[in-house]
């Protein structure tokens, strides 16, 4: 008998194995997803990595995961899917990435490679041209056509997912490529370069001294401060100038909320509208200054504007200013140094006013507006909602009612710490994204607001939040209906039509699938979520209630 030990033996390498091994290489640790027939492939090449699979139960959630993950870890979140139904599926939360500049790597399988360029060969989910969908929403598009582009593939994906600004990409592979044997080595290294946005010097001297002799300088920070991180010099910059600031929905946290300076996000207020209006120097940072940012496009500068914007089809899109194409971490550091040369000439405005008494003043106008409009019940909910939630938790809000009130008039506490679906505006963000976030920390509690009709988006993800074990707790605002679409087709039509919904007991639903539930009250709201941030794994708060939206103020205008 022969003594000679066996040759080792090897599991077989296929075109998912370069996948998985070019995303570890990168710096992957986590992929989201839904399997598919094309996509197979990828998905066992899973199990011979270390990548950890989230695994959600319809395609457009698990975007939605894969895009408030992004934006918590200031990282690249790869999508994996198959092709399609499973690969349009994900067109919305795609659309929601590419507006909050969310780096999702979307990867999605192809028919067999005979089948592209147009031929129809009747492949099951055979499209035309399947890439073509993507082109009007992501920043790129990718293929790899046989295994040995794929790892060149997806470092140019991640590179441009990366670039600033940061944004969603689509790569394809062919089912065929993705199971062909290979063989090469393991990928063990790939260098990718993503572009930062350096701001021009001579435009920089320019903005400083625009800034640094108005009287009555004013800074907008919108939701670029929070992606690139720039929160100090924000802070440095504004005290330099002692010059106030709001900041837009997409850029709350970017600026201390009570802090003398801050004018908050009251940016549906006629009130800040106006002070926005009569600065002499407005700095808008990190906004496109679209419709939300500016009041539903009722706002006229009379001054002055320096817009610094690394998305250079948003940069003076809206209106004329000295623009900095340019990352807004880099821009205001630069800013900083050079306002540094100036004496300081912004103390007040002329009339003996100083910048703080200026925005106490503006502040307290805003709750004399509310004040008269009987929103007792929608300011005790949210302050509730504020109250129980710890200071370093997360939360991530659905297009409803109570997160048009968040918007507005919500502390997060800390920058990059409050996620909404404004940039795209569709429904069913709130509860995947949480996924999402707790995913990335799942030491930190994290609350998703929904409405009941927001929240059947995305009901099959009870189960996600509870395979996974995931502090998340959903609180659902249950008013039988659209109620924002009830609200607008009211006051415009004086009646509504189709908002009205037939609903599920939310709480037995969530019990079903081993979820703890409450139902509770505006007077027990803040207990009742307490104890829900209090305990492990997922739950869900049903609080039945019919709020309204304070008075819009740019139909006035």
């Amino acid at each position: 008998m022969s003594t000679t030990p066996p040759a080792p033996t090897h599991a077989p390498r296929n075109g998912g194995d370069l996948v998985v091994e070019s995303l570890t290489a990168l710096g992957a640790t986590t992929v989201f997803g839904l399997p598919g027939q094309h996509a197979l492939g990828v998905f066992d090449a899973l199990r011979r990595s270390a990548l950890r699979y989230v695994g959600l139960r319809v395609e457009n959630n698990a975007g939605f995961a894969a895009d408030a993950y992004a934006r918590a870890t200031h990282g690249v979140a790869p999508l994996l899917v198959s092709t399609g139904p499973g690969a349009l599926m994900t067109l919305a939360a795609l659309q929601e990435a590419a507006a909050a500049s969310a780096a999702v790597l979307a990867l999605g399988s192809q028919v067999p490679l005979a089948g592209l360029g147009g031929g129809r060969h009747g492949y099951l989910h055979e499209l035309t041209d399947q890439s073509a969908s993507f082109r009007g929403v992501v920043k790129s598009v990718h293929t790899a056509r046989t295994a040995s582009q794929i790892p060149s593939a997806v470092a140019a994906a991640w590179e441009s997912a990366l670039s600033t600004p940061h944004g969603p990409v689509w790569l394809e592979i062919p089912q065929d490529v993705l199971l062909a044997p290979v063989d090469v080595p393991p990928v063990t290294e790939l260098d990718v370069e993503p572009r930062e946005l350096a701001p021009r010097p001579e435009l920089v001297a320019a903005a400083a001294e625009r800034l640094a002799r108005a009287e009555r300088p004013v800074i907008l920070a919108g939701g670029g401060v929070v992606r690139a991180g720039a929160e100090a010099e924000l802070l440095a910059l504004a005290e330099q100038l002692r010059a106030p600031v709001a900041t837009t929905f997409g850029g709350k946290g970017a600026f201390p909320w009570e802090h003398p300076l801050s004018l908050q996000s009251w940016l549906e207020d006629r009130h800040t509208t106006s002070f926005l209006e009569d600065a002499d120097t407005l700095l808008v940072v990190g906004s496109g200054l679209g419709e939300l940012s500016s009041n539903y496009h009722t706002f006229r500068p009379r001054g002055r504007v320096v817009q610094i914007e690394a998305d250079l089809g948003k940069l003076e899109s809206n209106h004329a200013a000295l623009g900095l194409h340019a990352d807004a971490r880099l821009a205001l550091s630069a800013l900083v140094k050079e306002v540094a040369r100036y004496e300081d000439g912004t103390a007040g405005d002329g009339t003996g006013a100083s910048p703080e008494s200026a925005v106490s003043e503006l502040l307290a106008r805003v709750r004399d507006r509310l004040a008269g409009q009987d929103l007792d019940l929608e300011q005790r909910v949210l302050t509730s909602v504020r109250d129980a939630l710890p200071d370093d938790a997360v939360s991530c809000w659905d297009m409803t009612i109570l997160a048009y009130w968040a918007w507005s008039a919500f502390d997060p506490r800390r920058s990059n710490a409050l996620h909404s679906a404004q940039g795209a505006g569709g429904l069913g963000y709130g509860f995947p994204a949480a996924l999402g976030v707790a995913v990335a920390d799942p030491e930190r509690p994290v609350l998703a607001v929904s409405g009941d009709g927001g929240a059947m988006y995305s009901i099959a993800e009870l189960a996600t939040a509870r395979q996974y074990d995931l502090p998340v707790t959903w609180l659902i605002v249950d008013d039988g209906g659209y109620g924002i679409l009830r609200e607008y087709m009211t006051d415009a039509f004086g009646r509504a039509t189709a908002t009205e919904l037939a609903r599920p007991d939310f709480v037995a639903l969530a019990e079903s699938f081993g979820v703890p539930a409450v139902r509770t009250t505006p007077d027990r709201l803040r207990a009742d979520l307490a104890a829900a941030f209090a305990a492990p794994g997922p739950s869900v708060v049903v609080l039945p209630a019919r709020l309204r939206m304070f008075a819009p103020t740019h139909l006035d205008s």
